[in-house]
């Protein structure tokens, strides 16, 4: 099975959680729109991945996969669930400049707890899941 979108996906996402990073440390309220603009690519591109993996990814390895990626399929399913619950909070709560404004440290809190899981999350795939869906 191939791959190589949702890998560029996560660079996308990577590169945006980094961007979001510089901008926090440089000001939250001084970057509102810059910071909610980001926001709302980001769950774009996560909202793609999350449709690409749950509409032919999985089902592709329940259907293919040996035992042991089916397995290690589901439990990267499971663990998703709550990543995606946070982040989808997360996202609602500072997707407009106006939210940001004056809550630097609340927004700063939020991201590093919420955006540090999906950072995880995506290195844990890179490493440990797709190597074996590509092996598939």
């Amino acid at each position: 099975m191939n791959i190589d979108k949702m890998k560029s996906q996560h660079v996308e996402i990577l590169e945006k959680i980094s961007f979001l990073r510089k901008l926090s440390q440089a000001g939250v309220s001084s970057n509102a729109q810059e910071i909610a603009t980001a926001i709302v690519s980001m769950s774009a591109i996560i909202k793609t991945h999350l449709s690409a993996e749950d509409q032919f990814l999985y089902p592709h390895i329940e259907q293919d996969g040996n035992s042991k990626l089916r397995q290690v399929s589901s439990k990267f399913q499971r663990e998703m669930t709550d990543i995606v619950s946070d982040y989808d909070v997360f996202s609602r709560r500072w997707n407009i400049a106006s939210k940001l404004i004056g809550n630097d440290e609340a927004f700063r809190r939020d991201a590093n707890t919420v955006l540090r899981k999906v950072f995880e999350r995506m290195q844990k795939e890179n490493k440990d899941f797709y190597p074996l869906v590509e092996r598939m």
